[in-house]
């Protein structure tokens, strides 16, 4: 069986995503959407193109995959599993926690169909290689965290402006790109379940953050520690995790931009009980990065096999969103100025 996907917005994503479907042998892309397109029509290839998310979503596909601006996010998933399509949705998966919980109701009424969501950083083969390491318990268990995820700005020289906009992007660098930081240290502590952040917009001066920092901590005592900025000027992406007897260091992603620097995984194993010294260190570096084909690839077997997505689920996406909201939150001036909700009372 051949899946026909339909991609609701074909900008710089939409078109990434594409490429993956294109080289999926059980995929192929019969229908896009964007704002931008001048009318309603057909791309070479014979792929049709429509100016309104609507008019594709009544198109005979199988699936859709989102790629839209935040502020429309949820209400095109909503419209795919009401037409009954599976639907693989990109980060952020909404504005608000509130907006992901109606998500999910949607998704309730219709059991057979799935709903995936873009959590990339998850399928990066460092990452996975970490995982597998920390989860052996080989190093003991994991003691702490330290996660940097960092650009020089809040949009970049290929992107719109409408990432500094409150109204249409629903938070700043926190929500746009921390949350996938956010996401890999839940994904290898657990919940954090306390919290203390300070938020602010004070350098850009948008009305969205450009620097969040958050002191957080798990029921068993795994505590995080993150900062997600758009001011380091030399793009970073860091996770430092101490274990009782070693550690685990992801460097640098790849990326599209190419900037954070080589993507490499480092294992340090120590003796708790010698004396300081130099114990021993393996750096592995990865040259490709397979992550985006991986994510497609198990949206697509989750359709074809009926089993549940694993990574990214619907569940993962309020998870996360309710930390990075809750990161807002514990900030009482960044609440007070924007009337930030409890992201657990919705």
């Amino acid at each position: 069986m051949t899946l026909k996907i339909g991609i609701a917005g074909f900008g710089i994503v939409g078109k990434r995503r594409k490429d993956c479907v294109d080289r999926h042998p059980d995929m192929e892309v019969v229908a896009v959407c964007d704002r931008t397109f001048a009318d309603d029509g057909v791309l070479p290839g014979g792929i049709k193109r429509f100016r309104d998310y609507r008019a594709l979503a009544n198109e005979p596909i199988d699936a859709l995959i989102v790629c839209m601006t935040n502020d429309i996010a949820a209400e095109v998933t909503i419209a795919g599993l009401e037409r009954g399509l599976h639907v693989f949705c990109e980060k952020p998966p909404a504005r608000t926690v509130a907006e992901v919980c109606a998500v999910i109701e949607h998704e309730r009424r219709h059991p057979g169909l799935k709903l995936m969501y873009g959590f990339n950083h998850r399928y990066h083969d460092s990452v996975r290689d970490a995982l597998k390491i920390v989860r052996s318990g080989e190093l003991g268990r994991l003691i702490n965290l330290r996660g940097v995820y960092g650009k020089s700005r809040l949009a970049t020289f290929n992107q719109t402006n409408w990432r500094t906009k409150r109204e249409i992007a629903g938070g700043g660098v926190l929500l746009d790109q921390g949350i996938h930081m956010v996401d890999l240290m839940r994904l290898f502590a657990g919940e954090f379940t306390e919290v203390h952040s300070v938020v602010s917009n004070g350098f850009w001066g948008f009305d969205v953050e450009d620097n969040a920092y958050a002191l957080m901590r798990t029921d068993g005592g795994v505590v995080g520690m993150l900062n997600s900025s758009a001011t380091q000027w030399r793009h970073m992406f860091q996770l430092d995790m101490a274990l009782e007897r070693g550690s685990v260091t992801l460097s640098g992603i790849l990326s599209g931009t190419k900037s954070y620097g080589a993507e490499t995984l480092t294992i340090l194993r120590a003796d708790p009980s010698a004396d300081v010294g130099e114990p021993a260190e393996e750096t592995t570096r990865y040259n490709h990065d397979p992550s985006w084909d991986d994510e497609i690839d198990a949206f697509a077997s989750s359709i074809l096999t009926g089993t549940p997505v694993a990574g990214g689920n619907s569940d993962d996406a309020l998870r996360t969103m309710q930390l990075v909201n809750r990161i807002y939150f514990e900030d009482p001036r960044w609440r007070a100025a924007y009337d930030i909700p409890d992201p657990m009372n919705p």
